[in-house]
């Protein structure tokens, strides 16, 4: 025995007046009887002021209690439908900035590890000069201008730059002790 439109125990004016008003995104509606025998499927264009998830939320629970007593299940689909040009610009957008914010990073990293395997270099060098660190010292320049770009646009935190710089200016410094190019603690020379 199949129901038709309407059945004694339910009718469509009392489940529309149940239902939230529509809004946004239309839905099915499928309503079945719990004997196999019995199917009711209706389809009303529906949303939920609540967005996808909130579709049955909507609806008081005693509503739905009331048809699962009398025999009925209550089954909702969502058919969200394509996804607003919005959403998609901003996809494009965070792949471009991805891909361009990467580059940054890419370079910053390039030119801290030049400057290390300089400072490794006249480290190990056995009779360096100190004209020497001057070319260095331009390599150091240019790799923070690559940090300080890269922490400009956002790609990298503030704290972060800080400390990479911090990192090579501690490298140099440590290069230049060992030398003996720079003695710390050292009393300046009072200009008289």
């Amino acid at each position: 025995m199949a129901a038709t439109s309407t059945s004694p125990l339910f009718s469509l004016s009392s489940l529309s007046a149940s239902l939230p008003s529509p809004t946004r995104l239309p839905a099915t509606l499928s309503l079945r009887a719990l004997s196999p025998r019995t199917r009711l499927s209706v389809s009303l264009p529906f949303a939920s002021p609540h967005g996808v998830y909130g579709a049955w939320a909507a609806m008081s629970t005693s509503s739905a209690g009331r048809l699962r007593r009398r025999g009925l299940e209550v089954v909702c689909e969502a058919a969200t439908g394509r996804r607003p040009d919005s959403v998609a610009k901003r996809e494009r957008q965070n792949e471009k900035h991805r891909i361009r914010n990467h580059a940054r990073k890419a370079e910053m990293r390039t030119r801290m590890k030049k400057v290390f395997r300089a400072l490794e270099k006249l480290r190990k060098k056995a009779d360096a000069q100190p004209e020497e660190i001057i070319e260095i010292e331009k390599m150091i320049s240019e790799a923070y201008k690559a940090i300080d770009k890269t922490v400009q646009v956002g790609a990298l935190h503030r704290n972060t730059g800080n400390h990479r710089k911090s990192r090579l200016a501690r490298r140099k410094k440590a290069i230049v002790i060992l030398r003996g190019w720079y003695v710390p603690n050292a009393e300046p020379v009072a200009a008289t």
